[in-house]
């Protein structure tokens, strides 16, 4: 683990590869919970090393009353839902930044189910106290969500729809975010036995059984994603993705397409994912309300390459492990960009005009700043600061970078710039 700061540098910008990819952690996470609902005798393979894994298995199978979702908002929900529904009298919290993030919808949506939830801080925030669920509450079978929250709220609900004796019917209401989350759920679900529909803004989960079975984790494209970022930044690359699927549960895979616009072109081989550069470059505008979590990398390529792309559905942004939004234009700032709000939910991303001079990023404790900044190394010598947040997703990110000539130095005390 690398907890000091690190100086990337790549001697010759070509990419020459082949990259083995972490497995998803979202399939991972809720086939665990899926596992767990229909009494853990499933067969999951490629299970993800990424920390947010490890710590849902660790909760999964630990005895103790008080359980620590250290900073995964999806250990969180999900978890929370798990803990209300198997009846369960425990503790659950997290770190400082994860007692920030809200989780009222979800517990009030339980409430109505049923669940005893107390909050045990802040109104509306972790850490909760569950205290059972009362199975003789004559509760509502269908429930209004918000649809314009996290996805991750209605994943967690519909995963333990299947439990409740008339099954549950949710109404989303608004826009409705991140909506290829809510479909992978649905697909695993139905790879388990439990079948559902999402028509227009309505899910309907019958009461079922959850059924034993295998299933073989896909690599991660949000990880992926990074491998983009740098193929569209090098002069020169070929660089081989292992283990992802051209039909992919992951809404992710839609970088394959973005990308396209930035001068990377995706050619499906097998199970590898061939990356190669094009010429095609022009400016876009691209909606992020179900890919938010690729909004970063964007916005940086764009910048580094100088092409002024419009982004909206950024709302989500705001509460994740920082204010994305705010990071981005602090660390674009650095090589002459921006994140600009032109108001009512679009920004633009305006050219760097400065990059050189080993810049220093800051991470945010966010595993995906650090990931969307560290392709700049192909232009320019870059330090990266706790870089070891990584392993919320990406464990192995650094040591695939130097697998690919990537030099990766860590910075001595007190020589930091």
């Amino acid at each position: 683990m690398i907890h000091s700061p690190i100086t990337l540098t790549h001697p010759t910008g070509i990419l020459r590869g082949s990259v083995n990819l972490p497995a998803s952690k979202s399939e991972s996470n809720r086939a665990q919970i899926i596992n767990a609902l229909s009494g853990g005798a499933s067969t999951l393979n490629n299970l993800s090393e990424a920390n947010d894994t490890k710590v849902i298995t660790r909760l999964l199978e630990s005895t103790a009353e008080e359980l620590n979702a250290e900073d995964a908002g999806t250990v969180m929900r999900f978890m929370t839902a798990y803990l209300a529904v198997t009846n369960q009298h425990k503790i659950i919290t997290g770190t400082a930044r994860m007692q920030q993030r809200p989780i009222k919808v979800l517990v009030d949506a339980l409430r109505q189910l049923g669940a005893k939830i107390e909050y045990l801080g802040q109104e509306g925030y972790p850490p909760l106290q569950f205290n059972g669920i009362d199975r003789q509450q004559d509760y509502p079978a269908t429930l209004q969500v918000r649809g314009d929250i996290s996805s991750q709220y209605i994943s967690a609900l519909i995963m333990v729809a299947p439990l409740f004796p008339q099954g549950l019917t949710l109404e989303l209401q608004g826009k409705i975010g991140s909506r290829p989350y809510i479909l992978m759920t649905l697909s695993l679900m139905k790879h388990f036995g439990v079948k559902g529909t999402f028509d227009g803004t309505t899910i309907t989960i019958p009461p079922q059984n959850y059924h034993v079975n295998q299933y073989t984790i896909e690599s991660d494209w949000s990880g992926a994603s990074y491998w983009y970022s740098m193929v569209a930044l090098a002069p020169e690359a070929t660089v081989e993705l292992k283990g992802l699927r051209s039909e992919s549960f992951q809404g992710d895979s839609v970088i394959a397409t973005i990308m396209e616009h930035l001068g990377v072109r995706t050619t499906y081989v097998g199970g590898e994912v061939i990356l190669t550069k094009s010429d095609r470059l022009e400016p876009f505008r691209f909606d992020f309300t179900d890919c938010p979590d690729l909004a970063q990398t964007i916005a940086v390529v764009a910048a580094a390459k100088g092409i002024a792309v419009e982004l909206t559905g950024l709302e989500s942004l705001r509460i994740k492990e920082t204010d994305r939004i705010a990071a981005l234009q602090q660390e674009l700032a650095k090589i002459g960009g921006d994140l600009e709000d032109k108001g009512e939910g679009l920004f633009r991303v305006k050219p760097a005009t400065s990059i050189g001079g080993n810049p220093v990023f800051k991470t945010y404790e966010d595993h995906r700043m650090a990931m969307a900044l560290a392709p700049l190394a192909l232009l320019t010598p870059v330090t990266i600061e706790e870089p070891e947040v990584v392993k919320k997703s990406y464990p192995g990110f650094w040591r695939d970078l130097e697998q690919l000539s990537f030099i990766v130095e860590k910075v001595e005390e007190g020589k930091e710039e």
